[in-house]
């Protein structure tokens, strides 16, 4: 399993944008997609934001979306997981 046990207010919300683009971040993971290490560094620039407050707020009221939101540090990153 993957998850971030010293950041897990983190992993769940870049696994929450993920999932509203319907990326799954550990099936990236585990198809090759993404690297454990790139995943890391997506966790760590959350945790590192200072918006997980209106994050949460987003993610609450959104479940589905085409894009994520501006103030995502992560959204050029988890966008690019998007299949097409």
């Amino acid at each position: 399993m993957i998850g971030y046990g010293e950041a897990p207010m983190a992993w769940g919300l870049t696994r929450g944008m993920g999932r509203v683009l319907g990326v799954s971040l550990t099936d990236a993971v585990v198809a090759g997609w993404l690297h454990r290490s790139e995943l890391a560094v997506l966790v760590e620039r959350c945790q590192a934001c200072g918006q997980a407050e209106r994050c949460a707020g987003w993610l609450g009221r959104t479940a589905q979306a085409e894009a994520l939101p501006e103030f995502c540090p992560n959204k050029a990153g988890i966008e690019a997981l998007v299949p097409r």
